[in-house]
């Protein structure tokens, strides 16, 4: 459960509680989604990007979150992020920009292009 998910599963408490009909049932609920929301792993995302800046096209993506490869999704049009700065926006932060010593020798190919590593 991503931050997100669990500020909004404490939302809909508190709106509950303002309509008088929280529930013992949902603050437990609420509770255990804290709980297995700080025990999880660090979630990593690599980027491949057509140059180095955060608003180019991802040509490639892999994607690890609470220690297990997510799917791989095949189709560019259903990857979450089409940019670096999407994924920014969505709450990731970077770690690793492109090494841009690999892009000073331009009779070479060094993979699928410029590569960000971004976590959260």
């Amino acid at each position: 459960m991503t931050g997100n998910r669990l500020e909004q599963q404490l939302e809909h408490c508190l709106e509950a509680y303002q309509e008088g009909a929280l529930s013992e049932d949902m603050l437990r609920a609420a509770l255990e989604a804290a709980r297995r929301n700080d025990a999880k792993c660090q979630d990593i995302l690599y980027l491949q990007a057509v140059s180095t800046s955060l608003s180019s096209q991802v040509q490639g993506m892999l994607l690890m979150e609470n220690g297990e490869i997510a799917d791989e999704i095949p189709e560019p049009e259903g990857w979450p992020y089409q940019t670096v700065l999407e994924a920014i926006r969505d709450g990731w932060r970077v770690v690793q920009f492109p090494n841009l010593a690999l892009l000073l020798d331009e009779t070479r190919s060094y993979g699928l292009g410029c590569e960000f590593i971004l976590e959260r």
